[in-house]
């Protein structure tokens, strides 16, 4: 079983954001001929016609590919030889250790056995980074983005985060690949696919029979999600979301706003591999849409582990315990004369310097 760790007032979870090239993925070694193109795949179907999505599938592979591209890249969008010849070694590495990790939930990933080309998760923009927020948006950054993972203060249950209280990531934290728990399931009806996520256990319906969206009173944490077929592609559109999720890992950051449009679109590349994207419209909060993709994969007997998350285990009763400590601890040094800095309560952040308290951003 997989488990989240609380760590005094701290959640346990950390991780790279990643993605897959937009080309399909290589595993060659460096110098090998150069084969001649795969032939398209070829889709299966459902017994009512649908392109055939179903199965148990997980973000793993994606592991290691930072969300923006890094300028040693030039604005590159893949690695060149060298550089892939240089990820195909340390991916080597990687899986031997992993294989060799018995028993470690951060080492479940060995059966990894391809590697991809990205230098970053966001493909568009087509220098890999992340569009600049708005005025409006900086103007909502607070502790509450980053949650236990931030310096608080800890006063009310709303200074955390929907993944401190295991109620969801969202959308985008359920898909990008962190430490553990990376799976989520698809299965499909006549008129439906049913996204189920591993970590924090989310179920997403998402109609595909041309129903309208729900109207604009109506806000979910997942929002309303309508489905359509393009080809093989399934191609979603997100309306109706709240402005209390993040799209950073985990669903922790910035949160985004409730006018926020995502539009998802899953297409099958190969027996055990979805090619995943998905572009956030949100002009309140961004300057301009931007587009993230990476690969999820399905190896044989893959499956979904229970996910035991108790709204936060002790994670947020031990921050708000801790900053109750602290704020008797204020009282005490004041009528000694001592006026100090508040201290952090969260095992992460208490060896910070102050000058090194992340402001709330992704």
């Amino acid at each position: 079983m997989k488990y989240r760790v609380p760590v005094l007032g701290g959640v346990f979870a950390t991780g790279c954001l990643v993605a897959s090239v937009a080309l399909h993925a290589q595993s060659a070694p460096a110098g090998a001929k150069a084969a001649a193109p795969a032939k398209p795949y070829t889709v299966s179907r459902t017994p009512w016609g649908d392109p055939d999505l179903s199965g148990v599938w997980t973000s793993d592979a994606a592991i290691g590919i930072p969300m923006q591209r890094p300028d040693q890249f030039g604005g590159r969008a893949e690695l060149n030889e060298e550089e892939y010849a240089a990820k195909l070694k340390r991916d080597a590495q990687t899986r031997e250790r992993a294989e060799n990790a018995i028993g470690s939930f951060r080492n479940d990933n060995a059966w990894l056995v391809k590697s991809f080309r990205q230098t970053s998760l966001i493909v568009d923009p087509p220098d890999g980074k992340m569009p600049a927020v708005t005025p409006e948006a900086e103007k909502r950054r607070a502790t509450r983005d980053q949650g236990t993972f931030g310096f608080g203060p800890f006063d009310k249950t709303e200074d955390f985060t929907m993944y401190d209280r295991c109620i969801t990531r969202g959308i985008i934290g359920s898909v990008l690949p962190v430490v553990y728990g990376n799976g989520n399931r698809i299965i499909q009806a006549p008129g439906q696919v049913i996204i189920s996520y591993e970590m924090v256990h989310d179920t997403r319906v998402i109609y595909t029979d041309g129903r309208p969206h729900l109207g604009k009173g109506v806000r979910q944490l997942l929002g309303d999600s309508r489905g359509r077929w393009e080809g093989s592609t399934l191609v979603v559109e997100t309306t109706n979301l709240t402005d209390k999720t993040s799209i950073g890992l985990n669903g922790n950051g910035l949160r985004h706003s409730e006018d926020m449009v995502m539009t998802e679109r899953f297409t099958r590349v190969g027996p055990d591999e979805i090619r995943y994207e998905i572009t956030m419209n949100d002009p309140k909060t961004y300057v301009k849409p931007f587009t993230m993709s990476l690969p999820l994969m399905s190896p044989p007997g893959y499956q979904l582990l229970p996910y035991e998350c108790h709204e936060g285990d002790y994670a947020v009763k031990n921050a708000l315990s801790g900053e109750r400590a602290e704020d008797r601890a204020l009282e005490e040094d004041a009528k000694k004369g001592i006026i100090r800095a508040r201290k952090p309560v969260t095992q992460d952040n208490v060896n910070a310097p102050i000058t090194a308290r992340p402001n709330g951003g992704e």
